[in-house]
């Protein structure tokens, strides 16, 4: 297989989607997610993203970015006026309904009507979750953080409440993503399932590796 190079001359030089495409693919599998939020007139707002990291399980964290402002960002509004949204992960059935609440509407449009999904709640949180989804999180704001490189955003949520089929959860405490078919993004719209190669025992130095089968049992 013929390698290519590309210096920063190079990068800074392509056109601009073209670039967008390809650093955006360098990351490898993602997570895909749906956001979900609602500000305090009522107004739901869903949106998929390929950005949710883990920053920690105690407390719980994790974390979102999000795009420079160069327009109306109704994720990022909804957040910082009601400190609560939910992390609803993608599965393959209903996948390009996800892909579509990447279109823009206007805020007074709910994306669970426009690409029908069903949103729901839990007393007293209120942000919505995607009933759809078979991995769900509420999170409560904990951090708002602006990256001065290139002005996008980050927050980050603590998790206050998890939804999941029971099967899933290992004895372990391992969860199983590919018992409730959840799918993950690579570059901005290519998504894709997955299949384990294995599990393996946590490593020591001067010790074998032992696999772990689906029970998580050596």
């Amino acid at each position: 297989m013929k390698n290519i190079t590309f210096s920063k001359k190079d990068i800074d030089n392509m056109e601009s989607r073209y670039r967008t495409r390809l650093i955006n693919s360098l990351a490898g599998y993602k997570s895909a997610n749906l956001i979900g939020t609602c500000d305090q007139q009522g107004n739901e707002n869903l949106a998929i993203v390929s950005s949710v990291i883990h920053l920690g399980s105690q407390p719980p964290l994790f974390g979102f970015v999000v795009r420079p402002r160069n327009s109306r960002r109704h994720t990022l509004e909804n957040i910082l006026e009601t400190k609560h949204f939910t992390i609803n992960a993608v599965a393959a059935s209903f996948f390009q309904q996800a892909h579509q609440t990447s279109a823009r509407y206007p805020k007074h449009i709910s994306e669970f009507v426009a690409v029908g999904l069903t949103p729901y709640y839990e007393p007293s949180f209120p942000a919505p979750f995607v009933l759809d989804s078979n991995l769900k999180m509420g999170l409560v704001l904990k951090e708002h953080i602006h990256i001065k490189s290139n002005n996008t955003e980050m927050l980050i949520g603590e998790v206050v409440s998890i939804h999941m089929s029971e099967q899933a959860i290992m004895p372990d405490g391992y969860l199983d993503l590919e018992s409730i078919d959840l799918v993950t993004i690579s570059g901005l719209d290519s998504y894709h399932v997955t299949q384990r190669l294995d599990r393996l025992s946590y490593a020591k130095p001067e010790e074998s590796l032992v696999s772990l089968n689906r029970r998580g049992e050596p």
